[in-house]
């Protein structure tokens, strides 16, 4: 018997036409979500329709033009898709509400159907449509069990609920990529942008770089900094008495750096050589921002044993 909403006769509902699928495949795709890994959110709401409808199985079933994929499943051993023509998700999907199957033995649509005369041998079905704000349905939000037997008004409202529930994780879901892939977009314009400027620099001897500072791009004069600080996975950038901190490394750094202006001195720093005031046994005196009085205010550097001799040449000092 089957069973849609509380209409008690059974019912065969027309396809879909060859438009809606088109539209409803696309919607699927949009979401990039099959064949993605097990997630705990979905992982719940296909446990609590279990619980709720009393049955051994739930799953969230999403169906592409070949297949039914499960993302969520309370059966470790059911499969991870099965066959379109198998589906009983394909006759739920044709809908806007429960579709309900009390004894798929019984009922001509499934009787010989391989789920139901072999493994896991399927009687009872109950599938509701995951409906997206435009209206097409992406899959099912469904329960299972092997023997026959009926939801509960009160099941059947909360399955309603739950299938709510599963569409807006799947929005949610979506958001998120759409965030990532616009985060990666401006990192790509961000690199492009420093390439850019580089290649002018390289070309016309612009003495700027670009960074990234809280999402906005900066341009910064060269002749501006003093010295830069490595800190982890960032760098401090001096520049007059303001203070960068961007996400890049001390090589990529210095590679953007005009190379007859800067040094590297150190593993955690780069210095300009015009802001050196004084070189002692182990340390450079940098010239980092004026004093109260008018005067440079010195900043004492070390020099790295590697670093040295080079400094050393560059300076004239050897």
């Amino acid at each position: 018997m089957l069973l849609e909403e509380t209409t008690s006769s059974p019912k065969v509902q027309a396809s879909l036409s060859r438009a809606q699928e088109i539209r409803r495949l696309t919607a699927l795709q949009s979401y990039e979500i099959l064949d993605t890994a097990q997630e705990t959110a979905f992982d719940d709401l296909a446990r609590l329709a279990s619980i709720i409808c009393n049955t051994p199985i739930s799953l969230v079933s999403l169906l592409d033009g070949e297949r039914q994929w499960f993302k969520a499943c309370t059966d470790q051993n059911w499969p991870a898709s099965t066959p379109r023509e198998l589906a009983f998700c394909q006759h739920a999907i044709q809908g806007r509400t429960l579709y309900e199957v009390e004894d798929a033995a019984c009922h001509p649509l499934f009787e010989h159907n391989q789920l139901v005369t072999g493994e896991p041998n399927m009687r009872f079905y109950a599938g509701y449509p995951l409906l997206t704000p435009q209206g097409d349905a992406l899959g099912t939000l469904c329960v299972i069990d092997t023997v026959p037997r009926r939801l509960t008004d009160g099941q059947r409202d909360a399955l309603a609920v739950l299938s709510r529930e599963v569409v807006a994780h799947l929005e949610l879901r979506r958001a998120r990529l759409e965030l990532e892939q616009e985060r990666r977009k401006l990192d790509d314009l961000l690199r492009l942008a420093n390439g850019t400027a580089e290649s002018l620099y390289l070309s016309k001897s612009q003495n700027e770089i670009f960074i990234k500072q809280d999402s906005k791009l900066l341009r910064l004069k060269t002749a501006d900094i003093r010295y830069v600080e490595a800190l982890g996975d960032y760098v401090n950038i001096y520049a007059g008495p303001e203070r960068f901190t961007i996400y890049s490394t001390m090589k990529e750094l210095e590679a953007r750096l005009p190379a007859r202006d800067f040094a590297r001195v150190h593993r955690k720093y780069i210095v300009r050589l015009d802001r050196i005031i004084a070189i002692e046994s182990d340390a450079l005196l940098v010239e980092a921002d004026r004093g109260a009085d008018g005067g440079p205010s010195l900043l004492p550097v070390p020099i790295g044993n590697s670093f040295k001799a080079g400094l050393l040449s560059r300076l004239n000092l050897v």
